[in-house]
């Protein structure tokens, strides 16, 4: 069973995930930059993004979490 860990304000994180079983989740190239949109809008006001990388069947993002 999953369970949710509060982030904390001035932690780095090394945040990922994948497809089940290793199936794709960016299908198109649109897909990489859709996801990127969309995680700007949702993301970057509340962590600093200092990596990422996105495969076809999961991604890595090293973030801090932003302090208030």
């Amino acid at each position: 069973m999953a369970y949710k860990i509060p982030l904390e304000a001035g932690k780095i994180y090394h945040i990922y995930n994948r497809g089940i079983d290793g199936t794709p989740i960016f299908k198109t190239p649109k897909n990489y930059s859709h996801f990127l949109k969309l995680y700007a809008k949702y993301c970057a006001s509340v962590v600093d993004t200092y990596a990422y990388c996105l495969l076809g069947n999961h991604f890595h993002f090293l973030v801090r979490v932003k302090e208030i």
